[in-house]
């Protein structure tokens, strides 16, 4: 199955002949069979006709909508995969604070030791020193099994944060260098990328809840808010250095981005990835998720990430199914 990416001002996507077609303010076409499309992502100023939209709708394929930084706005999704019966155990699982607790500390360990791989990899070429950081992001994984809340825990999590964005910004290529992890808006290149690969896989994470039946607004780890998808967001925590962190470093690092690279609005406050290195990155994102890997424990053979994400999920139906924390197996790379 494939993902569109539709970033060009003006385009327009439509259907015609069993394919989807989007054409592009320069004349070009692209087709896509409409077997194989999964999800379409828009950015911006893109059209699409009511002929497309029927046929998304007939056949389940997500239409999700960002503005031209990434930013997400919403979605146009039919409702085929709408499972009471499973949200209603959801929202069983959801009393179960026990269960909560024991999940959220699986996720936020994972999250940690797969941080922890990121930075050991990057560090071996770099002189700058980041042990300090290591071992306090360390020191806090060590305290997780003992927290009593999923406060307690979120605190651990938060100074854990810390330290580790600090150590990013001394691996990183020194004309990315940053100090923290800004957000709403970014401040510097490296945090624009981030929460553009962030705002990415948090809405595919979002579909794929909503293909299983699930609610994604009944979150175990994070706090319910208003108009936030909290279940993706937990599933998130676990995903975000594996297929973000390190798709941001290998492109600073590997020299295929460059300050010019990006620009600031005087309408709005941050700084954002330009046209053509928005694609670029997406393109690099996508590749990512197409990678295939052998990280999960519970399977013998190699997977996507893109199907290891669609694994997981399954893996937390079971959890809610069976209200026992040991059916979900968080992903942690080596």
């Amino acid at each position: 199955m494939s993902y569109l990416y539709v970033v060009e001002q003006g385009s327009t996507i439509g259907f015609h002949g069993n394919r989807f077609e989007v054409k592009y303010k320069d004349g070009m076409l692209r087709s896509i069979p409409s077997e194989t499309l999964e999800v379409i992502e828009v950015f911006g100023k893109v059209q699409l006709t009511t002929q497309c939209i029927q046929e998304c709708m007939k056949r389940g394929i997500n239409i999700i909508f960002y503005s031209t930084y990434g930013a997400y706005f919403g979605r146009l999704q039919s409702s085929n995969h709408v499972n009471v019966a499973r949200q209603k155990q959801q929202m069983t699982v959801c009393q179960n604070e026990e269960l909560k607790l024991d999940f959220s500390k699986k996720i936020i360990n994972a999250k940690i030791k797969n941080q922890l791989v990121i930075l050991q990899r990057y560090s071996k070429n770099t002189r700058d020193d980041v042990q300090q950081q290591i071992n306090g992001i360390k020191q806090m994984r060590r305290k997780i099994d003992d927290a009593e809340t999923i406060n307690q825990l979120i605190g651990y999590e938060g100074q854990a944060a810390k330290h580790y964005f600090a150590a990013l910004g001394k691996l990183v290529n020194p004309e990315f260098a940053f100090h923290k992890r800004t957000r709403r808006p970014p401040m510097d290149p490296f945090n624009s990328m981030l929460s553009l690969g962030y705002s990415i896989i948090l809405n595919e994470i979002y579909g794929k809840l909503e293909g299983k039946g699930l609610n994604p607004y009944f979150g175990l780890l994070h706090r319910d808010r208003e108009n936030h998808p909290t279940l993706a967001s937990d599933l998130m925590e676990e995903w975000r250095a594996v297929l973000v962190d390190s798709t941001v470093l290998a492109m600073t690092n590997g020299n295929e981005v460059s300050p010019e690279d990006f620009y600031s609005d005087n309408e709005q406050p941050g700084i954002f990835l330009n046209k053509d290195f928005f694609k670029k990155f997406v393109k690099k994102l996508e590749s990512k998720f197409q990678a295939d890997n052998k990280y999960l424990d519970y399977i013998d053979y190699r997977v996507s990430f893109r199907r290891a994400l669609d694994l997981q999920v399954n893996q937390l139906v079971k959890m809610i199914e069976s209200e026992n924390v040991e059916e979900y197996h968080p992903v942690m790379i080596r």
